[in-house]
């Protein structure tokens, strides 16, 4: 992953919105939710809640399935994973302290 590319992913979630919208997708996992599901989760309008699930959308964090007129939106754990990874890796260089960190609270 590139600056540029982690910058647009990173300031995608620099909104209180949407954090709480990827933290639920990444609860509900594969099953996904529907936009208004979402909305209902966050407190938002399903307008609201559109606006917020397409900014995620447009730099991959999460992806959408549509059946008719029915739309199911999923994080994309990859994306995740690699923009984690790079924030570890690339921006912390593997830091002890910061990796000591993360093993002993299981995130890596």
């Amino acid at each position: 992953m590139n600056e540029a590319l982690a910058v647009a992913k990173f300031s995608a979630l620099a909104n209180t919105t949407r954090l709480r919208m990827l933290k639920f997708l990444v609860g509900v996992g594969e099953s996904g939710a529907s936009a208004g599901e979402v909305a209902e989760v966050v407190g938002a309008t399903p307008s609201r809640a559109s606006f917020h699930l397409s900014v995620m959308s447009e730099v991959g964090l999460i992806k959408s399935t549509r059946v008719s007129r029915y739309i199911t939106y999923y994080v994309d754990f990859a994306v995740v994973g690699d923009l984690i990874s790079y924030l570890m890796q690339d921006c912390c260089q593997n830091n002890k302290t910061v990796m000591d960190c993360c093993s002993v609270k299981n995130i890596c």
